[in-house]
């Protein structure tokens, strides 16, 4: 069982307020670290410290106030300037916030956490009586010359943690009276954090819980601003309202009742129903919608910490932070940014030394942006570095057999870029803890399309390189276009769709056994989609929609169009075809298929040619 049982509700407010204060100490240290006198920063971080001490006092996990408090009281010397901020003292407080972050981990799994490492807790006491950090950690608790240790032996025997650690006792109730208000001033209208929901404990041994692991399950709570939730309440009442008014139409149309005025108020509210529903949706997926700033805060520590240990000098920069995003894609982007900005950091900006030679500044600039653009959301990671040249990436494909000479020579710019994207690819020589195994990139590449997005590369040899990626507002809603095949309608990502125009068979040309038609100077392949979908050609496709994804533009073969849609989208979890996104279900009832066109198109042979069969004049 839970080491919290009854204790869960608390435990889950405490792991949310306390994640984004400590998130935000994050980002207040990495700020600290080029302004060491600042005394606002010094004082908000001291009170970071302390709040998440109180509420963790609150849950009786010593080992978390234990480790709060040492670290609390170095900044009350700093603050008060008894102490001076050193590189060293730093990366030793950096430690710390590492040990809180884990101990959060134990406690969202249901487990008291575990100690801090012994050296870190006697290095953070030692700096802060202004003595030199010790060679060895001392084992603390280890009892004395005067007698046994009866509480490590109390601890031992009981399975519950110690509450003195070398001599210091942390009094748990006055750690529990500073949560009233602690925990209560990490609670904001800010978005909380992205720290899963507590999940029913599953026991398999160790005293005190200190072997049991349970798996983490994603968070199921959000924030909603209650003005949100009142216009959601307002429009229901609404359109209860207008339900009432059908209803009395309804049965005056029933009692014969059909003259142009009772025709006409039901017209009327039949319009009046479809605004409503339409607001009411829009409020709804509103709700939804938290401020992409919950992720980007946690991800300047990250950058700080690779750029010191590679021995660079890299600032991370973030902009568009209120920029609202679907809460279940902020989840799912963590990983794909995480990769992305450590690449930029590792391989995208040189060493000060490198930079000096190319006459740039020593500090390397990374840039993290949001922003909305129509009904997407662009996401930009950029750096300053050394950029990429697209003949020596096609080469490094070449070399390591990902592509052949023949495919690498028909490739622009663009389609090089995206090279990096495949799986295996690095022109890293050496693996490091960092990089140089081939993976990261494709994942990010994998991730985004997931997502329904997007992402572009464009570099430029010693100015830098930038990543655009491009996601729909909301996961729940996907804009389309409806196209035919005879009279089977099927849905088409409106965000992949850049023209329609007609196909002419006089101008269909052969090129290298593909049928292509030249777009405004371009030579673009023309794919039927029957084909694709496996069915029998029967007649000359007479529309293409020019297509673009990441890696390349085409041209698909349709019989007809249906319109434009939004659709709900439902996903097939038992039963997923091939190619196949999830389905909706248009106005007159007929369910469409939402077609997954980078499916579509993959051959596992020969992903980035993109081989497909050749269009039939049928």
């Amino acid at each position: 069982m839970s080491d919290f049982a009854g204790m869960e509700d608390l435990l889950q407010d405490f792991l949310q307020e306390a994640g984004d204060l400590l998130s935000d100490v994050d980002n207040k240290l990495v700020d600290l670290e080029k302004s060491p006198d600042d005394r606002g920063l010094l004082n908000d971080i001291f009170r970071g410290f302390h709040t998440i001490k109180g509420g963790a006092g609150f849950l009786n996990a010593t080992e978390l106030v234990t480790l709060c408090h040492r670290t609390e009281t170095l900044f009350d010397k700093l603050r008060n300037g008894e102490l001076a901020l050193s590189p060293e003292l730093m990366d030793m407080i950096m430690a710390a916030t590492k040990g809180v972050r884990d101990m959060f981990g134990d406690l969202s799994s249901g487990v008291q956490p575990s100690p801090a490492p012994a050296d870190l807790l006697a290095s953070l006491k030692a700096a802060a009586e202004g003595q030199p950090k010790p060679d060895a950690a001392p084992q603390e608790n280890a009892g004395s010359a005067n007698g046994p240790d009866w509480e490590a032996l109390h601890a031992a025997v009981s399975g519950q943690p110690q509450t003195a650690v070398s001599g210091e006792v942390i009094p748990a109730v006055a750690a529990r009276s500073d949560a009233g208000s602690g925990a209560r001033d990490a609670g904001s209208n800010e978005a909380r954090s992205n720290v899963p929901a507590v999940p029913q404990a599953q026991k398999s041994g160790g005293a005190g819980g200190g072997g049991r692991r349970v798996e983490v399950a994603r968070e199921n709570t959000i924030r909603v601003d209650t003005a949100r939730l009142d216009q959601v309440l307002n429009l229901s009442g609404e359109i209860g309202l207008t339900k009432n008014r059908l209803t009395s139409l309804r049965a005056d149309i029933l009692a014969g009742k059909n003259d142009s005025e009772t025709l006409h108020a039901l017209d009327q509210a039949i319009s009046q129903l479809d605004l409503l529903v339409s607001d009411l949706q829009n409020s709804v997926m509103k709700t939804r919608m938290q401020p992409i700033g919950r992720l980007f805060q946690k991800y300047p520590r990250i950058a700080r910490d690779l750029a010191r240990q590679l021995g660079k000098d890299v600032e991370l920069v973030l902009a568009g932070e209120e920029t609202e995003v679907d809460k279940n894609m902020i989840e799912d982007l963590s990983d794909p940014l995480i990769h992305l900005i450590r690449n930029a950091v590792d391989h995208g900006v040189e060493s000060p030394e490198e930079r000096a030679a190319a006459g740039k500044s020593a500090k390397s600039l990374v840039r993290l942006e949001a922003r909305q653009e129509g009904d997407h959301i662009v996401i930009i990671v950029a750096d300053d570095g050394h950029g990429m040249a697209p003949e020596s990436i096609r080469a490094k494909a070449v070399e390591k057999g990902l592509i052949s000479e023949e495919e690498a020579n028909t490739l622009d710019d663009r389609q090089s870029f995206n090279l990096i994207l495949l799986p295996g690819f690095s022109t890293k020589t050496q693996i490091s803890d960092v990089s140089g195994r081939g993976v990261g990139m494709d994942v990010v590449k994998t991730n985004i399309q997931k997502l329904n997005g997007s992402i572009e590369i464009r570099s430029e040899v010693g100015k830098g390189s930038v990543f655009l990626i491009s996601l729909p507002l909301t996961l729940a809603i996907l804009p389309v276009l409806l196209v035919l095949l005879g009279d089977q309608p099927f849905a088409l990502p409106l965000s992949l769709v850049r023209e329609i125009l007609p196909i002419e068979r006089d101008k269909v040309q052969e090129v290298g056994g593909k049928s292509t038609l030249v777009v405004r100077g371009e030579i673009l392949p023309v794919i039927p989609l029957v084909r694709l979908l496996g069915w029998p050609q029967e007649r000359y496709p007479e529309y293409g929609v020019l297509m673009q994804t990441a890696e390349r533009s085409f041209i698909l073969g349709v019989d007809s169009f249906a319109g434009r849609d939004d659709a709900v989208i439902k996903s097939l979890e038992d039963f997923r075809p091939h190619g196949v996104a999830g389905v909706t279900t248009l106005s007159n009832g007929q369910i469409v298929l939402i077609l997954d066109m980078r499916e579509l198109l993959t051959d596992p042979g020969n992903a980035i040619s993109g081989r497909v069969p050749a269009l039939e004049a049928g």
